[in-house]
């Protein structure tokens, strides 16, 4: 009986190689041939399942917000059964800092992305649309950490929780640019939720 191929593994396999050559070398090194290569396919299979470079790239990008997506989820439920509000939303913040290898590449790879999304608008909308998620979900958190008790009065959920995304968006650049240690990155953190509270 012939094996059964499955074809979002296929693509998800595509997608992990254009974002090591992403992270690597920018999205100007990610053609056809590289991510075949890359990948360990042929360039047919790549064609099978991406008729463009673009297309590819979407799917990439879709791809690597899953990754995002699943380090988020990780980082809450290491907090633990002691979770509250805010320590959920110091979890998500901690996740979005490169702290490790794979977080590294995938913050690589995400600014390569952003950069190529400045003149593509599918991409540009994908990053709008996944910002907008991060922001509603910093929102939520900080309302109920509010509620909770957890932070001071007076304080407007949706101008600190983009003042929050703006501080890590900053740190995740300075720990790719080695200004920051992973520690001092999340004591700057820490220290930004103190001042909440």
């Amino acid at each position: 009986m012939p094996r059964r191929v499955d074809h979002d593994e296929r693509r998800r396999q595509i997608a992990e190689a254009v974002l090591r050559i992403a992270a690597g070398h920018g999205l100007e090194a990610v053609s056809m041939r590289e991510v075949a290569a890359e990948a360990g396919v042929s360039i047919g299979r790549v064609q099978h399942y991406f008729a463009s470079k673009n297309q590819m790239l979407v799917f990439a990008a879709g791809h690597l917000r899953e990754h995002l997506e699943q380090r988020i989820r990780r980082s809450i439920a290491a907090a633990g059964h002691a979770r509250t509000p805010l320590r959920s939303l110091r979890a998500i913040l901690v996740a979005l800092l490169p702290l490790d290898q794979d977080g590294r590449k995938d913050a690589l790879a995400g600014v390569a992305v952003l950069i190529r999304a400045l003149g593509e608008p599918e991409l540009a909308e994908r990053y709008r649309s996944g910002r907008s998620a991060i922001v509603a979900a910093v929102v939520d958190l900080l309302r109920s950490a509010s509620d909770a008790g957890e932070l001071r009065g007076g304080l407007d959920p949706e101008l600190e929780a983009n003042i929050l995304l703006a501080l890590v968006g900053g740190l995740a650049s300075d720990l790719l640019l080695g200004h920051h240690t992973p520690e001092r990155a999340t004591a700057i953190v820490d220290h930004q939720l103190e001042r909440l509270t």
